[in-house]
């Protein structure tokens, strides 16, 4: 995580551990685990269930710079406690920093999450989603275990339970839903932590927190986020609080597990620069946006012989990204070097029909790092073990809604104010 967090999808990678718990080991797991849930009462069987589709806004916290993430907060369990999630369309399994026993978890903004008696089991729709070609088959009368690994050296391991989500609708209902989300008891830190409560998973998968959503009827199988480039913004799941006619919609591939319109061109001040057949994800969990090596090593010689000309010149001295420049003056703001940048564009085709761009202007690919330079915000996606795939990250979309339309499966954008939380049934776009 930090600077360079990439969301769970990067390595591939959603592992789920299945335990048959056919030997003494495995049934003292499972034992010692019954005995760490606490007891509650669910509010499943009582919850009067909303089947009008709402919508639900969330406002968000956090930035690209110095932060390195946005987080979301929400109220969850029994009774409700709030905690502190990082917002990742790149993974499905929304979990928790789970308090048991024997838990090796790292520093929270709150106190680990405590458990239900909900376990999910190895039989459950989710559980079997989650399962990969190298998990044992037969039946298996346990829980389930899962594991997640960040392409930054993070995971987190432990066990699927259910617990009631807390949550306000722009119907003006509350509604506290039993969703599944992970008990995360095994926490592996990477080099680049921050300290946060668990991960909301908001892939394309069961397993995420809109596709639980949707299957109860209570919203469409839609998500939405607006970061703000001053910090902050929202998120929202449902498809009632936007004009769909004002925004610029591309297809989903259908072949992919992550939010991928597929290949695309890069071109630069408007013109073509030989790098084609990118293949594209977009993924909330990545604060920076990666190229492959090619594409990369590509654009930056394009900005910097457009720079060659300029007064700037490369600030060796500041380490915040791998590549920085300085003015004569420290800079206070994009604003302040905005006019030396060209924009750059990624273009995805419709289908084979028509090709969508997805602008770049600086200020969607430019920080201005503690030191008063203006820091590149694209990074060598080859370097850190994508390969050939290239993620557009935070930075890139800032200051506008950006919608994963899992129903009609496109993905689209427009033009945002992030700063402005929308009121119940209000059109952002």
């Amino acid at each position: 995580m930090g600077k360079e967090k990439m969301g769970f999808w990067v390595v591939g990678v959603l592992v789920l551990v299945l335990i048959l718990g056919s030997s003494a080991t495995n049934d003292d797991r499972q034992q010692r685990w019954r005995k760490a849930m606490m007891s509650g009462e669910t509010t499943g069987s009582s919850m009067l269930i909303n089947r009008v589709p709402s919508s639900i806004v969330l406002p968000l916290h956090g930035n690209v710079y110095p932060i390195g993430f946005y987080n979301v907060t929400l109220n969850i369990g029994q009774p409700s406690k709030p905690y502190f999630l990082d917002v990742d369309t790149g993974s499905d399994l929304t979990y928790l920093q789970c308090d048991t026993p024997r838990s090796q978890c790292t520093e929270a903004p709150h106190p680990y999450y405590k458990p239900s008696n909900n376990l999910v089991a190895w039989s459950d729709p989710i559980c079997q989603y989650l399962r990969t070609s190298s998990d044992k088959g037969g039946e298996n009368p346990g829980p389930c275990y899962y594991e997640v690994v960040y392409a930054d050296g993070g995971s987190s391991f432990g066990i699927l339970v259910k617990d009631a989500f807390n949550l306000n609708f722009t119907s003006e209902k509350h509604q506290s839903p039993l969703l599944a989300l992970g008990c995360g008891y095994v926490q592996h830190p990477s080099g680049t932590y921050h300290p946060i409560d668990g991960v909301l998973g908001l892939g394309r998968g069961k397993p995420s927190i809109v596709s639980q959503l949707s299957g109860l009827g209570l919203v469409r199988n839609v998500i939405g986020h607006c970061l703000s480039g001053r910090g902050g913004g929202f998120l929202f799941f449902g498809d009632d609080l936007y004009d769909s006619s004002r925004v610029v919609w591309t297809p989903m591939s259908p072949n992919a597990k992550y939010y991928s319109p597929g290949f695309a061109e890069l071109t630069f001040d408007g013109k073509t620069t030989g790098f084609k057949n990118l293949i594209i994800a977009f993924d909330s969990g990545a604060s920076y946006t990666y190229l492959n090596s090619q594409a990369y090593q590509g654009l930056i010689s394009l900005i910097k012989g457009e720079l060659s000309k300029k007064f700037l010149s490369e600030a060796l001295d500041d380490h915040t990204l791998p590549i920085c420049w300085k003015g004569w003056k420290p800079f206070e703001s994009v604003r302040d070097v905005k006019k030396y940048f060209k924009t750059f564009a990624l273009s995805f085709m419709n289908g084979g029909k028509s090709k969508t761009q997805l602008e770049f202007p600086p200020e969607a690919y430019l920080i201005i790092s503690s030191k008063g330079n203006a820091c590149l915000g694209i990074l060598n996606g080859t370097e850190v073990g994508l390969n050939d795939l290239n993620v557009i990250g935070d930075i890139s979309m800032q200051d506008r809604v950006v919608i994963y339309d899992n129903e009609k499966q496109l993905i689209g954008w427009a033009p945002g104010n992030c700063d402005r939380l929308p009121r119940s049934r209000s059109i952002i776009i």
